[in-house]
């Protein structure tokens, strides 16, 4: 193993995010890390490996996963409606548990960004009456179900209910319980809250950015802080609903989901339900979508990939699964607007077959 060693570009690398971290992983172990910069400016804290930062959507994917557990086990069906295991909603009754899970569902997919909490307040933060509110909000479909691909953090916070109504025990505890301490991923490593305040890295918005002109419209002012350069400090906050946006983590942490799914053997779910999660996913009328039960599908030069990307106030990443090349990366920054599709394109490269 690798650990610690020079990225592709470093000095160019630490000109467009205060912080990074990147990692390569196999289905036996990490086979590269990396991390450099500063996980805070004003301390000049360094990043490390073991600096957490907020994973936002790449969440989803593991929220997937939860999901087919239960479908795995037999609690959920597939392709049951979600009003069955929700109650009513004031969208199609037909939305199935999969158009949730593909993006085909139709359901709205207004800007999140003001869909957040301080940390002070996560400990008696009400996130039903928040998803409540959105949906009243929010109550009219863009399409009706399974007519097209149209992303919906909505769709996926409704998931996170249904997780809860079923179990009968908060998703984040279900989710511990299921994916991620059977995967390996320690508490420091990968969870729901910040582990140690000491170890999490500040977020930023560039200053010379559009989103920065934009972000009295965008970012409630109680979490924007103060410039340090051209960076501009987001304060810490966590996301209304976990199951769209909520891990907090290490690309060594990511990685060990990653790695489960590399496995010969998942230690989350069989080798069906595990294929299920990778398998490309159509519209009612038969044509492909971007999208499988939980990733989305990537091409470069013909060699195709699963990712997923989180982005936010202050932070931006993204994690790959190369399933022919037995091999996923992760790539975790405190940018706002870094180009993480373009990091992984050329820091993959020397690992790929």
């Amino acid at each position: 193993m690798r650990s610690s060693g020079e990225s592709p570009a470093r000095d160019a690398v630490l000109t467009e995010t205060p912080g990074i971290q990147y990692l390569v992983t196999g289905p036996h172990g990490i086979v590269h890390q990396y991390a450099a910069g500063w996980a805070d400016l004003g301390s000049r804290s360094p990043m490390t490996v073991a600096t957490t930062m907020m994973g936002y959507s790449m969440s989803k994917t593991i929220t997937a996963a939860a999901v087919m557990r239960l479908v795995q086990d037999g609690t959920i069906a597939l392709d049951g409606p979600i009003t069955e295991y929700v109650g009513s909603l004031p969208y199609d009754p037909r939305i199935t548990i999969r158009q949730l899970l593909s993006h085909t569902s139709g359901l709205p997919n207004p800007i999140p960004l003001r869909w957040v909490h301080s940390a002070t307040s996560h400990q008696h933060f009400d996130e039903r009456a928040a998803l409540n509110s959105v949906i009243a909000k929010h109550p009219r479909q863009s399409f009706r179900p399974g007519r097209r691909f149209s992303y919906s953090n909505i769709g996926y916070w409704l998931l996170g209910r249904m997780v809860e109504s079923v179990t009968q025990r908060p998703f984040t505890s279900f989710v511990t319980d299921h994916v991620l301490q059977p995967i390996g991923a320690s508490p420091d490593e990968l969870g729901y809250a910040v582990a140690d305040p000491a170890r999490h890295a500040t977020g930023y918005l560039e200053r010379y950015s559009v989103m920065n002109l934009a972000r009295r419209f965008l970012i409630a002012p109680e979490f924007v802080g103060a410039y340090a350069g051209r960076w501009l400090e987001i304060k810490s906050h966590y996301l209304n609903g976990p199951a769209f946006g909520g891990l907090v983590g290490t690309a060594r942490g990511f990685g060990a989901f990653l790695r489960d799914q590399l496995s010969s053997r998942s230690a989350i779910l069989d080798d069906a339900t595990r294929a299920m999660l990778c398998e490309p996913q159509r519209t009612m009328n038969g044509a492909l979508v971007p999208m499988t039960l939980g990733w989305h599908v990537g091409d470069r030069e013909g060699r195709r990939f699963f990712y997923k990307e989180g982005g936010g106030g202050g932070f931006h990443c993204l994690m790959r699964l190369y399933p022919n090349d037995r091999i996923g990366s992760v790539v975790m920054t405190n940018a706002t607007r870094f180009g993480v599709d373009a990091y992984l394109d050329t820091a993959d490269r020397r690992f790929l077959a």
